[in-house]
């Protein structure tokens, strides 16, 4: 009886549009399941009470209901670009998370920092090594989700977050995947081709630790920290593909405050799975702090301003990059002191909201360099050096 209302009334209500590869997996998922299912396990919109109920609609949902839902309208969102792509090449930008920009930008943002340090007094970052960064980043990041995710299969077929996860759904095979991260990898491969002899060389000693850090959360209750050394090669990369070689004693206080970023991020981020960690015997951070996260996150966050104010010292950055850093000090101890470490939500919009954190202090940067005055005097030729 109940079934035959809500088939009427799913028939009489519009239901929210979503792709039909979406419908047939979200559904599988249901017959899968032993237990029965209320509506908050599904996404809005649909109206599922019980596991039987999938017998009813699987049929019309992934046959001419889902055709007409498949015609969505176009958004120039992350998520809406994927959306409107074709359906065969959906799960590929899935696997690269093109759908979810904020792990680009979390990579990015350290190289942004390292640019911006290098470029000279009074002058704008360096264009081109910023667009060049910006496509690196997006690569690498998709090749280690896609290295994640090859991985992590059986582990992601456990955990609700990440149950529909290309791979893990059946959507992609691994050896589909180990071809789309050789195309990722060689692409990527071709952008640090066009920086200098010593960068191509440290670009290319960060590759071990992208292969190896998925791995780290079946070893160590820190992968985080494994994370953030892989996260913020950049902060080192920038530099040198802008200057041709390191300035140690600007790069490695950069280094650290991004390692030490990464860890109050990503600890955050932990929290949203420790139940489902637990469970599956995988380590983080989130799990070895526990009710101590928030001391935790605090010791980070001074470690991590004390580097930025050691490298913008050696930089000889001026009040503007003094007054970011004092912004994003700010922005820490709120983040920290609001933190609901036992609500995954709350723990990804805190998690999230460290895009704008590295914006920021990247804006700061910028400002505080065009606040230097330029010295003109090193493009000056001395009159008796030109040839007649």
């Amino acid at each position: 009886m109940m079934s035959s209302r809500l088939v009427t009334l799913l028939n009489s209500h519009p239901i929210r549009r979503i792709s039909p590869q979406t419908c047939y997996s979200c559904l599988s998922s249901i017959q899968n399941d032993k237990k029965d299912h209320t509506v908050a396990g599904f996404p809005s919109g649909f109206c599922f009470f019980k596991r039987d109920f999938w017998k009813l609609r699987v049929g019309s949902l992934t046959g001419h209901e889902c055709g007409l839902a498949s015609k969505r309208s176009f958004s120039l969102t992350p998520a809406g670009i994927v959306n409107a792509a074709p359906s065969s090449v959906q799960p590929y930008l899935r696997l690269m998370r093109l759908d979810k920009p904020i792990g680009t930008w979390l990579l990015y943002l350290p190289c942004t920092w390292s640019i911006g340090l290098a470029a000279d007094p009074g002058c704008l970052p360096d264009l081109r090594m910023l667009a060049l960064f910006g496509t690196g980043a997006l690569l690498m990041r998709g090749a280690g989700c896609t290295i994640n995710d090859m991985w992590d299969k059986d582990f992601d077929k456990k955990v609700s977050r990440t149950a529909m996860r290309p791979i893990a759904a059946g959507q992609i095979s691994r050896f589909q995947a180990l071809v789309f991260l050789g195309g990722q990898l060689s692409l990527a491969l071709g952008v640090l081709l066009c920086l200098n002899y010593y960068s191509i060389a440290l670009g290319a000693a960060s590759l071990s630790l992208v292969v190896t850090y998925p791995l780290m959360k079946r070893i160590t209750y820190w992968p985080q920290l494994v994370l953030g050394l892989t996260f913020n090669w950049g902060a080192l990369l920038g530099w040198s593909a802008v200057m041709g070689s390191c300035e140690w004693s600007i790069c490695l206080p950069l280094y650290f405050s991004g390692i030490m970023w990464t860890l109050i991020y990503d600890t955050i981020y932990a929290h949203q799975d420790k139940d489902d960690d637990i469970k599956l015997g995988v380590k983080s951070t989130a799990l070895k702090f526990q009710e101590q996260t928030k001391p935790w996150l605090s010791a980070f966050s001074v470690a991590m301003l004390s580097g930025l104010v050691l490298a913008g010292a050696n930089a000889d950055q001026t009040l503007p990059y003094y007054a970011a850093v004092s912004t994003v000090a700010v922005h820490l101890a709120h983040q920290i002191y609001s933190l609901e470490f036992n609500k995954p939500d709350d723990c990804w919009k805190k998690f999230a909201s460290n895009r704008n954190l590295g914006l920021l202090l990247f804006l700061g940067i910028v400002v505080g360099n065009l606040w230097k005055k330029r010295d003109d005097s090193q493009y000056e030729t001395p009159l008796n050096s030109i040839p007649t």
